[in-house]
């Protein structure tokens, strides 16, 4: 028996493709299969241990108190009848320290801290901490304060016009190609139209929660957060400690959607009260304050414009965007994100501006950008078809690009008429009627298209894999899994790459004591931290063959043996005291060469109450192509879930603003109106096959979000197919269609 050295690493910066994948090697045949995920039986039996359910000792807990005005600064807080109520231990003010909003993802700076004068209606201002959860809740009742008002900004149409350009970040604000202006006046068709969608939350179900306990000067953080790699150093320099004294542990997460990209108020506050009292503090979310302090999607305001020829070639394309957020903070939604590739044509403008409101904190929420903004590109390109009298899918046939239309770059990878043919054949698109003619009884019915795009990102991300002496490998990185099937993919990839039963990899996520991973977010996690994983096995493989005694090339690795060389030996008779490798990877010149992203299609039809108004969406389909599908279950879940996320924002979701304060009216689930059962009907998926040997070594990419990119723009259109009314602001209800439906 052979022992080798720990610590192996294997490095790749992807500046050139991986055409030979060892997955397209593997002989345990479980990559892309539709298999349940590992983690399924802990969730539905209770024994996966989310944020709040760690049982430590002594744990107090904190109950958050929020402001009741939308700006002004806090004179006094009277907290003494709180702090006479039995059972509370402490009321702490830290106004320097908490934090003001949550901090975005992937940032490695501390949030905006300073909560003594207020930026919006419900920001968290102290913490009360008492034996239990009730007495704390009990307690924050009873506390008041004084504040000296302050004018605020409230109404996004009042301020409109003092939008102001966001300085560069990731995604350009502004671009400009051409004169759109011109290619506009000179156009044989054309389209100027303005779509407008509202705030909108994240409504994840399980409420960000943090669990904080000090001991000998370092602290432990039990939270709900996706990027615990980047949270780790928000919540360090929050505190004003070092990183090394800071571990974030996120086994599992209930749900996300952006909301839990950084940190957000409980945790620096729960860290406070834990190390102030010395003992751990327990701070959960109350649904309402989730909703006041945590993150929202901007409201948005899209002026779309588009020029086409007489043959139906557009020469202009001008996506003008106003969006809003808090004074100080550059986050926009980016819009117009896919607008900058998804169709050819010359002149293009593409801007996005930020109005400066006193509402809560604007971030990341699922498929930040196309989101919303598929909404009104997908409406202008269908009303522009219909302007021309030629058929949707044709005119986006008629547009499709050789090579990125602004960087002149080409696409590693492009399906995008290929999905909308095959949609349209599974679909029944040829039977597709005119607008308003299809009525059936007192129902109108209609059918719609829109195409979805969302460009696939490779971010830095590193993994552990060793193989203990039973043969068992173990997968250790701080990715996490937010209910996307992580735990399950990462394990394939190890099973499929080394040989090994599913049942024999055990994987452990969401803890910086592990190496960095990605994080989940922007749909970069199953090839990110997939890849770190592929990269540690392939080394391990490399001494596994050593050990072996033969060429790597030669070797195979099976039901956990190893054969070659007409021998076949146990892999746990080869490692010895075990082997361990870290894989790491970084994204190079690929993602500047190639134009990558993943495509699809979505296909809605609806029916309309002419009496009613009532919109009822029958059923749906999205055809995707994402590179290799790394599990086919766990990857239709997520295109399920996305369209579902689709079927809100066309018809019910919409964050309301109190003019006078700023204050979220429908803070919870009883008033935020999500997609319910009822609501959704029979949701069909086709992936097409694709490999991307340009995105990274699994050859996969993004497909968390591509399901809801586009899925409210096919509803919007199917709802103008059905009635003949075109409705231009989102959400899609019935106020806003009894006035055009035919008289009854």
């Amino acid at each position: 028996m052979f022992g080798f050295g720990k610590g192996d690493t294997n490095a790749l910066t992807m500046n050139k493709a991986h055409p030979d994948s060892l997955l397209d090697r593997g002989v345990q045949d479980v990559i892309g299969k539709p298999l349940d995920r590992i983690d399924g039986p802990k969730k539905v039996s209770g024994k996966a241990t989310y944020a709040a359910e760690y049982a430590l000792d002594n744990v107090a807990y904190g109950y958050l108190v929020r402001a009741t005005v939308g700006a002004g600064k806090i004179k006094h807080l009277d907290a003494e009848g709180a702090k006479a109520m039995p059972g509370v231990i402490d009321v702490i003010t830290d106004y320097a320290s908490f934090i003001r909003n949550p901090q975005q993802g992937g940032e490695t700076s501390a949030p905006t801290q300073g909560v003594e004068n207020v930026a919006y209606h419900g920001e968290i201002i102290a913490i009360v901490v008492a034996e239990s959860y009730e007495a704390a809740r009990d307690a924050a009742l009873r506390i008041t304060v004084d504040y000296a008002p302050a004018e605020g900004r409230y109404s996004f149409l009042a301020h409109r016009e003092e939008a102001e350009k966001p300085s560069a970040q990731q995604i350009p604000p502004h671009h400009k190609q051409g004169d759109v202006d011109k290619a506009m006046g000179e156009a044989a068709f054309g389209v100027d139209v303005t779509y407008t969608t509202p705030s909108q939350n994240s409504a994840a179900m399980e409420p960000h929660a943090s669990l904080a306990v000090w001991e000998d000067g370092a602290l432990t953080l039990y939270g709900s957060y996706q990027m615990p790699s980047s949270d780790k150093q928000q919540l360090a320099k929050a505190l004003g400690v070092s990183a090394d004294k800071v571990r974030i542990v996120a086994a599992y997460v209930g749900g996300g959607f952006g909301s839990k990209l950084g940190i957000a108020p409980e945790s620096v506050a729960a860290a406070i009260a834990a190390k102030r009292l010395n003992r751990p503090v327990k701070a959960v979310m109350a649904r309402q304050q989730v909703f006041d302090a945590t993150v929202r999607r901007s409201n948005t305001e899209q002026r779309m414009r588009l020029g086409a020829t007489a043959e139906g070639k557009l020469t202009a394309i001008g996506h003008e965007t106003l969006v809003s957020n808090l004074p100080g903070e550059d986050y926009f939604e980016p819009a117009g994100v896919s607008t900058h590739f998804l169709y050819d044509g010359e002149n293009r403008l593409i801007t996005h501006d930020i109005v400066r409101l006193d509402w809560m904190l604007a971030g990341s929420m699922r498929a930040p950008g196309e989101a919303v903004g598929l909404i009104a590109l997908e409406g202008a390109m269908d009303e522009l078809a219909e302007k021309m009298g030629i058929d949707p899918i044709e005119l986006r046939r008629r547009n499709e690009p050789e090579q990125d239309p602004e960087k002149k770059i080409p696409y590693s990878s492009r399906a995008l008429i290929p999905c909308l043919e095959r949609g349209a054949e599974s679909f029944g698109w040829s039977r597709r009627k005119p607008a308003g003619t299809d009525r059936r009884g007192d129902w109108l019915y209609g059918i719609g298209v829109a195409s979805a795009a969302r460009s696939n990102q490779l971010l830095k991300s590193a993994a552990k894999v060793s193989i203990d002496g039973q043969g068992k490998a173990h997968v250790e990185t701080d990715m996490t899994d937010i209910g996307t099937g992580t735990y399950t993919i990462l394990g394939q990839i190890a099973a499929e790459i080394l040989g090994l039963p599913l049942e024999d990899v055990i994987v452990h996520l969401g803890d910086t004591d592990a190496p960095p991973g990605a994080g989940s977010g922007g749909s970069w996690g199953a090839s990110s931290s997939g890849s770190s994983v592929y990269l540690a096995c392939e080394a391990l493989r490399g001494q596994i063959a050593k050990a072996m005694g033969v060429d790597e090339g030669a070797m195979t690795l099976k039901d956990g043996r190893v054969i070659a060389d007409n021998r076949s030996v146990p892999l746990a008779e080869l490692v010895g005291e075990g082997m361990e490798a870290t894989g790491e990877i970084s994204p190079g010149k690929q993602e500047k060469t190639f134009n990558q992203a993943s495509y699809g299609a979505h296909f809605a039809e609806v029916a309309v109450n002419v009496v009613t108004g009532e919109v009822r969406v029958k059923r749906m389909l999205g055809v995707f192509a994402a590179g290799r599908i790394l599990n086919e279950k766990t990857a239709r879940s997520q295109c399920l879930g996305g369209m579902t996320f689709g079927i809100g924002c066309a018809l019910t979701e919409e964050l309301v603003h109190d003019p006078r304060n700023g204050k979220i009216v429908n803070r919870d689930l009883g008033e935020y109106h999500l997609p319910v059962n009822a609501d959704v009907p029979q949701l069909e998926v086709e992936f097409l096959y694709e490999r991307d040997i340009e995105a990274n070594p699994l050859h996969a990419k993004g497909l968390g979000e591509v399901g809801i990119c586009g899925a409210a723009g096919a509803i919007g259109n199917a709802l103008y197919n059905a009635t003949g009314v075109r409705v231009r602001d989102f959400p899609l209800t019935l106020d806003k269609l009894l006035a055009g439906l035919p008289a009854v």
